[in-house]
């Protein structure tokens, strides 16, 4: 499984002007892949991983901290996360013009691991939106930062 991680102050998704998932306040968008020998394990690993990831700064002087160090989680802080599937993640462009999703699973494979993270960070207690599996989503997102982070289980 593949995920793009990017801290939001805000992201929604919406589908035929609709919007099926918003998110407000400092959170995570993230944009789920997944190839064909993905397992529900991986899928509860990335919901762990997801969950406590420290990306987010905590605004006191706890210690002295590096220049872009981040110390919060949203477990810590019960951060939003809006999940969507996105399946051009393992989209391959090395050869010729038009890439190629050999390595993507094919919806049946790919939907219950995408909804497996969504029910895994539910059961850790997040608060999750998604996207609508296999429909022609609109994403917007004020990325914070940009801070973006690649995730690969």
């Amino acid at each position: 499984m593949r995920a793009v991680v990017q801290r939001v102050s805000e992201a929604a998704v919406t589908v035929g002007g609709e919007t099926v998932g918003a998110i407000s306040g400092p959170g995570l968008c993230v944009l789920v892949g997944v190839t064909h020998d993905d397992t529900p394990a991986q899928a509860a690993q990335l919901a762990r991983k997801l969950w406590s990831l420290r990306l987010f700064e905590d605004g006191g002087p706890s210690r002295p901290k590096a220049e872009g160090e981040s110390e919060l989680s949203c477990s810590d802080f019960d951060g939003p996360l809006l999940v969507i599937s996105q399946f051009t993640l393992y989209g391959d462009a090395r050869k010729g013009r038009r890439p190629t999703w050999n390595a993507a699973a094919p919806g049946p494979v790919a939907e219950p691991l995408v909804a497996e993270v969504v029910e895994q960070l539910r059961a850790l207690g997040a608060k999750v939106e998604t996207g609508r599996f296999g429909a022609d989503m609109k994403v917007s997102l004020v990325n914070d930062g940009p801070f973006t982070v690649l995730l690969e289980v």
